[in-house]
């Protein structure tokens, strides 16, 4: 069973951005991954599960994942108008956030599995220590060494095997957000940071973006430019954004614009797995407005054919239907949560 570990979730109102000790603009805590405590498959039955076309979409779609699972379950109860709706989610390639329990046998069933049905893993990283601020998702590996031997298993799983790997999520803007991660260890994670990426970019068949937060949430992007040169930006393939959030894709291309010229011109993701109805209205009212938001609907389905130049993929990087957190009524971090899926591909345009 796979343990996939997201999580994020920021909810306080504003902080300033802090860079180098130096303010340098307004950060709106509005984050949100999650962690998901979930099974999924090992892909044994990858034939099961209908694939995207690979010109189209690359990822590899889990037949065992949660979704997958719950149309499973509608069908045999005779729930056909639940079931078309789930389906929407159930057939659409989602990223796996590696666990903890068995990092290298995990990623080695997933990448197997992928290159069985000859598409691409899609894999998130989220495990460095003092993660999430200790939020609902708060946890992560309990110092560098641990971390490092969990990155060194995730590697040896993947192999010469293809994947794209998201890394850390949240991690660089929780490092500017003031009173998030303890001064004493910033450095050391741009060091771990640096490291996941290195090794991952080692391996033949592996491409590796760095997150970079959302536009609602470092508001000057030039105040990320210093601390993804430090966490191994020109190493990777790029930067991601969006990810668990729910800005538009319209807004997480203009401030994809923004920054890569001032990182040598990289590439990104967004995440749009939540972004169909952009984020809730008068989100100043609520201090979580990222978690567990009414009313929003799946987004652009995954793909690399984004017609923009500068974005390699239109990525479900959070897992619909995973709950944010243990807020309007939902389940802990990642847990699974029907009705809200329901609710995202019910809103879906």
């Amino acid at each position: 069973m796979y343990r996939n570990h997201g999580g994020r979730g920021r909810g306080p109102a504003r902080t300033r951005l802090v860079a180098g000790g130096t303010a340098v603009g307004a950060l709106l805590l509005i984050a949100g991954c999650s962690s998901s405590d979930d099974g999924s498959g090992d892909g044994k039955d990858a034939g099961a599960t209908e694939q995207r076309p690979k010109s189209v979409a690359p990822y590899w779609v889990n037949p065992e994942g949660k979704a997958a699972q719950q149309l499973s379950s509608y069908e045999k109860d005779d729930k056909s108008d639940d079931a078309k709706l789930i389906k929407k989610i159930a057939g659409q390639p989602v990223a796996e956030w590696v666990g903890t329990e068995d990092p290298q046998g995990e990623t080695e069933k997933l990448t197997k599995a992928a290159s069985k049905a000859d598409r691409d893993a899609l894999l998130v990283l989220y495990n460095l220590p003092h993660r999430d601020c200790g939020q609902y998702s708060k946890g992560g590996a309990k110092d560098a060494g641990e971390y490092r031997a969990w990155l060194d298993k995730v590697v040896k799983g993947i192999g010469d095997r293809s994947a794209t790997v998201i890394v850390e999520p949240d991690s660089i803007p929780h490092l500017l957000a003031e009173g998030c991660t303890p001064q004493q260890f910033h450095e050391e994670r741009y060091q771990l940071l640096n490291e996941a990426v290195s090794k991952l970019k080692d391996l033949p068949k592996t491409k590796v973006y760095l997150d970079a937060g959302n536009p609602d949430w470092v508001r000057d992007p030039g105040g990320l430019v210093e601390p993804l040169n430090k966490a191994g930006i020109g190493k990777a393939d790029g930067f991601a954004l969006n990810v668990s959030n729910y800005q538009t894709t319209k807004s997480n291309v203009a401030y994809g614009k923004k920054i890569s010229p001032m990182i040598g011109n990289k590439p990104f993701v967004i995440d749009t797995s939540r972004n169909g109805n952009g984020p809730i209205e008068g989100a100043g009212a609520d201090e979580e407005a990222w978690c567990n938001p009414k009313g929003r609907a799946l987004g652009e389905q995954p793909t690399t054919k984004t017609g923009e130049k500068l974005v390699d993929a239109y990525l479900w990087i959070k897992r619909p239907g995973e709950s944010d957190g243990e807020c309007k009524g939902g389940p802990k971090a990642g847990a699974w949560w029907p009705k809200y899926a329901l609710d995202l591909a019910r809103n879906a345009k």
